[in-house]
């Protein structure tokens, strides 16, 4: 397995940050795009004060730009980090899309597919002709001519963030990663058999993907508090991330086993009783979803996401930056125990 980080960039000490962590040995930094910030901006900035760490918007999304805004920018990307950017992309959900960027949000996964071939297609080099259900390219009935980049061809590695089950088999037969969210290792099935299956229906396997999960992480002895601390924090993502009838987290949670707590969860959320939907939401997803405690328990801990087949972890970290390093650098050493004994004792 391999660390990652996540990281908002929006001071020189934050990338200054990302530059130590850089340093410690994490392979890759995650910067996120909501309804603030957007992520490829940070990630350029990064480029001209790191040398090794991939840089991966982590996510992007669909549909908040054209395709071949996406792939100008991630040629340019490549082109100024030299070549460690990793295109994170993501559906987002309808609230943003249509209340923000005003797209409307139909047809996700078709979006989603055509956007990476779109993609490939430009960074390829080859002229830009495409009949989709979503995207037509040039527009029919219209002066538009089929064009092709500007740019030298290059590579563009694409990572998806999917949580429903055809979206996780786009992402096994298309994309080069997974971004896995609301992911609990001993239930990996739920998300891992979605992905294989589209790996197998795209003459692959699931060992041609990164399969990368993000994971808040704390080093404490006082694993009951930390892990209630973030299970309460679920209760935005279930009472507020999606409507009643569509939200893909909720969803993901249930076919893990969870489906009557999210239920609970969100129908105090939604009657505004949100103090009891956060003391409702089960304390073993708070735990089962991070990695906290001590490092004998994150270390067993590890060996669950190894065993999974999971190769790497997006570390959140927490408080000032010293102790945001000092996490890191004991969470690198404790990944690189339980890889040192997964090659001695290879299965």
């Amino acid at each position: 397995m391999h660390v990652g980080i996540a990281a908002v960039v929006s001071t020189p000490d934050d990338a200054a940050f990302v530059a130590e962590a850089e340093g410690l040995g994490a392979t890759s930094v995650w910067v996120p795009e909501a309804w603030g910030q957007d992520a490829l901006t940070p990630l350029a900035y990064l480029a001209a004060r790191t040398t090794t760490i991939k840089l991966g918007s982590g996510i992007v999304q669909v549909g908040a730009r054209t395709p071949a805004m996406l792939a100008m920018s991630a040629m340019s990307m490549q082109s100024l980090s030299n070549g460690r950017f990793l295109l994170g992309l993501g559906t987002s959900g309808p609230q943003v899309m249509e209340g923000w960027h005003g797209v409307r949000f139909r047809a996700p996964v078709t979006a989603t597919r055509e956007t990476i071939d779109i993609v490939r297609t430009v960074a390829r080099g080859d002229r830009l002709e495409y009949a989709g259900t979503v995207y037509q390219l040039p527009l029919q009935d219209g002066p538009g001519r089929a064009l092709r980049s500007m740019m030298p061809p290059t590579e563009v590695p694409i990572y998806v963030a999917a949580l429903g089950p055809r979206n996780l088999e786009l992402t096994g037969e298309l994309a080069d990663g997974w971004i896995g969210n609301a992911f609990v290792p001993e239930h990996a099935g739920a998300f891992l058999d979605h992905i294989a299956a589209g790996a197998a229906a795209g003459g692959r396997s699931l060992a041609d993907l990164d399969l990368l999960i993000p994971v808040a992480v704390e080093i404490t002895d006082d694993v009951d508090e930390a892990a209630k601390r973030h299970a309460r924090g679920y209760a935005f993502t279930i009472g507020a991330m999606g409507s009643k009838a569509t939200n893909f987290y909720n969803a993901a949670f249930t076919r893990q086993g969870f489906g009557d707590d999210v239920e609970a969860v969100q129908d105090l959320w939604l009657a505004g009783r949100r103090d009891e939907a956060a003391d409702r939401v089960p304390i073993e997803l708070g735990f089962k979803t991070n990695l906290l405690g001590p490092p004998t328990t994150v270390k067993e801990r590890l060996r669950k996401y190894r065993d999974a087949g999971i190769t790497t972890l997006q570390a959140k970290l927490d408080g000032d930056r010293q102790h945001r390093l000092d996490t890191l650098a004991q969470l690198i050493d404790l990944v690189d125990e339980t890889n040192r004994e997964a090659d001695a004792d290879p299965k």
